[in-house]
């Protein structure tokens, strides 16, 4: 399960959204997140708001989707009586936990209830991830009949040893699998990688990375291992039972996939982002990084609407208490002052490829044009295009984007 909440300001039972949350609505796209909570096991490394049969307390997975619905009915009354504009959703997301779990009729019935309530524009991305050991070309082509056109699969690793280290359950064979299915459906596909797990070599690293290329998806995600505090593997890490990950390491790891990614025709657009051609990059993503609307359905889902965030309680059953009792599932909520709004941005809007606009960080740091002369210095974001007034990170400046964020929020 992940940590606390964060603090913020009651949220209403109605679920009702201030004035804020309507300016400039028509000039931002609609996006839906679904959060599928269940999982077979909890992998020691996950921080993430999901829960093992066991951990339920009462929660039935079974009324799940029913009760998931509920939500999205009462988010269309909630936009609807804030008068935002009618708006059809441009991405829709099913992640988790295990989406897959579920059976695909009843994620399919998820994206109809989607479909009623808002309607789903043409062309719109629908991707749901899916744990390779849970879905077969039949599973498959149902979510495809009914409306999904892209699977991201949870691949990690391609060596045996280091999903067990991650306590990754799947068979490493059943992903190409998988992919392979899909692909044959016409469905869009993404892995996803974890690098810098304990104990994990270099060459392991590129055993992955070159397994994954050769399963030839439309996207790649290869993410840094983070170790969270109060997860298992944090705990077996100050034991002295796993190795801390090596920073060096892990940047050597991020160069070596960068390489072979774009050798194999893989453009990044995010930090941890590659795909093939803008085409394939995850509209849904982003999404996210431009701060666009999004409604988060499900225990512990966050949204986001012009500036206005949300957070729903994070247990299942208190979940479907609060809308059995007609309520909103919102625990808290803040409404974001225009100076986190910007700083925001350059959190999300520096890692993308596109890059950060100047005048942005100005107004966020006084210091900004001092700051960014030492970036172009050391070769951190494209000079050119940093004299021209976009800051565009280099292969080491990703590496250094973090950083990079810190000192301009510095001010």
């Amino acid at each position: 399960m992940a940590g606390p909440l964060p603090i913020g300001d009651p949220a209403p039972a109605d679920g009702s959204l201030p004035g804020q949350s309507a300016i400039g609505a028509s000039e931002r796209t609609l996006h839906a997140y679904v959060h599928i909570p269940f999982c077979k096991v909890r992998c020691g490394y996950c921080d993430f708001n999901t829960y093992t049969a066991s951990e339920l307390e009462g929660a039935k997975q079974s009324a799940y989707t029913d009760v998931l619905i509920a939500e999205i009915k009462l988010s269309a009354q909630v936009i609807a009586d804030a008068g935002l504009p009618k708006r059809k959703l441009s991405t829709v997301f099913f992640g988790g936990g295990t989406p897959t779990l579920l059976p695909a009729s009843d994620l399919v019935k998820i994206l109809a209830a989607l479909r009623d309530a808002f309607e789903i524009a043409p062309g719109a991305e629908v991707t749901t991830e899916a744990n390779p050991d849970t879905v077969n070309a039949e599973y498959l082509r149902e979510l495809c009949d009914g409306g999904f056109n892209r699977v991201s699969f949870g691949m990690q690793s391609a060596v045996p040893l280091v999903l067990a280290t991650l306590e990754r359950t799947h068979n490493p064979a059943n992903v190409a699998v998988g992919v392979a299915a899909a692909k044959e459906l016409g469905l869009r596909t993404s892995v996803d990688l974890i690098y810098g797990a304990p104990g994990e070599t270099l060459d392991e690293w590129r055993q992955s990375v070159i397994a994954a290329i050769e399963m030839q998806p439309d996207h790649i995600s290869a993410y840094a291992l983070i170790v969270e505090d109060g997860t298992k593997l944090a705990r077996q890490i100050k034991s002295g039972l796993l190795e801390e990950p090596d920073e060096d390491l892990q940047a050597d790891k991020y160069e070596l996939a960068d390489l072979l990614f774009a050798e194999a025709g893989f453009d990044w657009y995010e930090v941890s982002n590659w795909s093939r051609g803008e085409q394939n990059a995850s509209a849904h993503n982003i999404s996210y990084w431009a701060s666009q609307d999004w409604w988060g359905y499900g225990p512990g889902a966050h949204s986001h609407f012009g500036g206005v965030r949300w957070w729903n309680v994070k247990h299942p059953t208190a979940y479907a208490s609060k809308l059995a009792d007609g309520n909103s599932p919102a625990a808290g909520r803040e409404t974001l002052s225009h100076r986190t709004r910007l700083e925001e941005r350059i959190l999300l809007e520096i890692r993308i490829r596109e890059g950060l606009e100047v005048d942005l960080a100005k107004q966020v740091n006084a210091e900004a044009s001092k700051l960014i002369a030492g970036f172009i210095a050391d070769e951190l974001v494209d000079a050119k295009a940093a004299i021209g007034g976009v800051l565009k990170l280099t292969l080491k400046g990703r590496l250094l984007a973090d950083s990079l964020v810190r000192q301009l929020l510095a001010d």
